[in-house]
């Protein structure tokens, strides 16, 4: 790639190669490193970009739209377009620190340190009295214990307590997800390559599918982008997050829409022998 100013946008990552980093909302997504003696240059894709996993989900629900109008697939699909373009404003809402949380706890926190210095600094004299002086009861050392107990529970859950916040919202953004999933399953799950191809030995009531063996391998494609997308955004938010639990929730995510591809992927191939010859008269 010569050196320049150049936008490329590749499997939902928007890059600009140029002088500098490119940025989506402040956030580098790139470096173009030149190679040494040339004027070649290697551009590192660092991050997804939210726009444009939107943009792929709006094309989807489009397609979906066109070939199967009226649909609970283009439904399904237009609800994965909206949770896509709440992603891009919910993760940078997590990402962003909450200010109030913060203040709060850091006030807190200085309020309580003095005092927790302070019941240390009475437990060892307390200490010092009851072994060597022994003119001080036990029982205010326990209490002074407990009490330094008390603070340290207390200031350990306010440095806690933001984390405890972007998680929660985060976990519940990757359910929406993981139940989205789900229902796309559920549409899919009916459709059984079987009953287009001998539909003689179809019972009375077995499910309807009226479509080709070509229209109902587009269906099924359809369903195993949709996937795809949704794997993508549970991604998005955990790219800036460091938490273990919520990584693990989107990894779970990720799992689960992959293994539901590959379920649809073996629809597929039995429908590839049948539908061969539709494919030069029909598009994607």
């Amino acid at each position: 790639m010569a050196t320049g100013r150049r936008h490329l946008v590749a499997s939902g990552c928007t890059i600009e190669a140029g002088r500098g980093p490119a940025t989506v909302g402040g956030a580098a997504l790139c470096v173009e490193q030149p190679l040494v003696g040339t004027t070649m240059s290697i551009v590192r894709y660092e991050s997804l970009d939210p726009k444009e996993i939107s943009a792929t989900a709006s094309r989807l629900q489009q397609r979906i739209s066109d070939r199967f109008p009226k649909s609970g697939l283009a439904q399904v699909c237009a609800h994965l377009y909206h949770l896509s373009e709440a992603a891009a404003v919910r993760s940078r809402e997590i990402d962003k620190p909450i200010l109030w949380v913060r203040v709060a706890s850091w006030c807190l926190i200085t309020v309580l340190t003095p005092f927790s210095v302070f019941v240390v600094l009475k437990d060892m004299w307390l200490l010092y009295s009851i072994l060597l002086l022994q003119n001080e009861p036990i029982d205010k050392l326990d209490a002074g214990i407990s009490v330094l107990a008390f603070f340290g529970a207390a200031i350990i859950f306010l440095y806690r307590l933001e984390a405890s916040i972007r998680r929660e919202r985060a976990l519940k953004a990757i359910h929406e997800l993981r139940a989205l999933a789900h229902i796309i399953d559920m549409h899919q799950l009916t459709k059984d390559p079987e009953r287009v191809i001998s539909p003689e030995q179809q019972l009375i009531s077995s499910p309807k599918v009226n479509m080709s063996p070509f229209q109902l391998r587009r269906y099924l494609e359809y369903c195993n982008e949709m996937l795809s997308v949704i794997g993508k955004i549970a991604a998005l938010y955990v790219q800036r997050l460091e938490d273990g639990i919520v990584i693990a929730s989107s990894n779970e995510v990720e799992s689960l829409a992959t293994g539901l591809s590959r379920k649809i992927w073996q629809k597929i191939m039995i429908l590839h022998s049948e539908d061969d010859g539709e494919d030069a008269a029909h598009g994607s």
